[in-house]
């Protein structure tokens, strides 16, 4: 076997530019799926990042019926043990409580339909960035009796800074709920629904309110990066037992998830045209080979050369033109993803505009997850493996006689 690939090794160099035009085809291969599988990978980070960001957050503990049922009577006071659990799973950085339902709105004779979220102004910004979203006036400290309240509701109700917002409710078990409330800042968020009916309130004043003393709708966890989600929920699930659901942002927000599968299906056809690409651009060469060296091969095969040794030759040519192909598309993909991963390439004109009114970064982000990296490798090795199957074909099939008249 070892003379067997050093002679394979031999016959690769024999014809450079034949070598050298096939490795540099597989290594450009590489190199563009890989540097595409990142880009898309990025992409999809970046738009989860900012939904997440944006209400959702990774993870949402719930009272088990609350998800059906979106009322403050499925509220629950979260047990000690449950929080401090939570607090020690690694992958979870941040825990931010919540309580949420519906009120009425009004300013003088103006009453709009809200949704009312009492939360822990330092933890929610932790966990949603809620702070970065302020345009005019300040941002709620804790015991805060004021309220924020989003951009276009507050221009439907006509109030400012400084102004009263007067709200009506039902609070926990039918209790009434009434209170004016000074209006401390006006925030913009990116969804236009959410910007037309929210308003953040501190969580204890909301639950005197709700006359819900130590209620909550949710405990709303974050990690740090979507590939954490896993592992988080896997230390997660065996904590969170009845009465308490814990949901991930996929399954509260499923047509996001849909429209990720459907764009990664759209990508997969771009990238299974360009493996084609590479897999026919290996074959032409290692059958251009092939018909260049017939004679060759046949006089080895008449003076008494076996042929499958012949075959396993020609089959290790064509693995060491693919090794040296993948192995230089991924060192030369690191630095290319490295400087791409750390400095995004921003969206010029309308296009990153458009972005921002989504409330998406205006900047094309790269991923740096090993998926990315290793899945190229192991599809253009697999492309390779598959071609070389040619060669082995060709050695056993080989007549003498026609080789050595061509």
């Amino acid at each position: 076997m070892k003379k067997n690939l050093l002679m394979a090794w031999r016959n690769l160099w024999r014809n450079k530019s034949r070598t050298i035009i096939t490795v540099a085809s597989i290594f450009f291969g590489v190199l563009i799926s890989t540097l595409m599988s990142s880009m898309q990978e990025g992409s999809y980070s970046s738009m989860i990042g900012n939904i997440v960001k944006l209400y959702s957050g990774y993870i949402q503990v719930h009272q088990q019926d609350y998800w059906a049922n979106r009322t403050i009577n499925n509220t629950f006071v979260p047990a000690g043990s449950l929080v401090s659990k939570i607090r020690g799973i690694d992958e979870i950085t941040t825990m931010a409580p919540r309580l949420e339902s519906f009120v009425l709105a009004s300013s003088d004779e103006i009453t709009r339909g809200s949704n009312l979220i009492g939360i822990d102004p330092a933890e929610e910004n932790k966990a949603t960035q809620l702070k970065k979203r302020l345009t005019q006036g300040v941002y709620l400290k804790q015991g805060d009796p004021g309220v924020l309240i989003s951009s276009d509701l507050a221009h439907y109700l006509k109030l400012g800074i400084g102004d009263t917002a007067v709200m009506i409710g039902q609070g926990y078990h039918g209790v009434s709920a009434a209170g004016k409330f000074p209006v401390r800042g006006i925030v913009n968020l990116p969804s236009p629904e959410l910007n037309k009916q929210t308003i953040y309130m501190d969580l204890g004043h909301c639950q005197e309110f709700f006359s819900a003393e130590d209620r909550l709708t949710a405990l709303v966890l974050m990690v740090n990066d979507p590939y954490d989600l896993v592992p988080a929920m896997q230390q997660l699930n065996p904590v969170i037992t009845s009465p308490y659901h814990a949901m991930t942002w996929d399954e509260m927000q499923p047509e996001v998830l849909r429209m990720i599968n459907s764009d990664r299906q759209a990508s997969s056809i771009m990238k299974l045209i360009l493996y084609a690409v590479i897999g026919f651009g290996i074959l032409s060469t290692v059958m251009m080979m092939i018909i260049e060296r017939s004679r060759e091969m046949g006089v080895m095969i008449a003076i008494g050369m076996r042929r499958l040794k012949l075959a396993s030759v020609l089959f290790y040519e064509t693995v060491f033109i693919g090794l040296i192909g993948v192995v230089a598309g991924f060192v030369g993909s690191i630095p290319l993803i490295t400087y791409f991963y750390k400095h995004p390439v921003s969206m010029p004109g309308n296009t990153g505009q458009t972005m921002i009114i989504k409330g998406f970064d205006p900047y094309l982000y790269f991923s740096w997850h090993p998926r990315v990296f290793y899945e190229q490798v192991i599809i253009v090795l697999i492309i390779t493996l598959v071609v070389s199957l040619y060669p082995i074909y060709s050695a056993k099939r080989l007549k003498v006689q026609d080789a050595l008249r061509g």
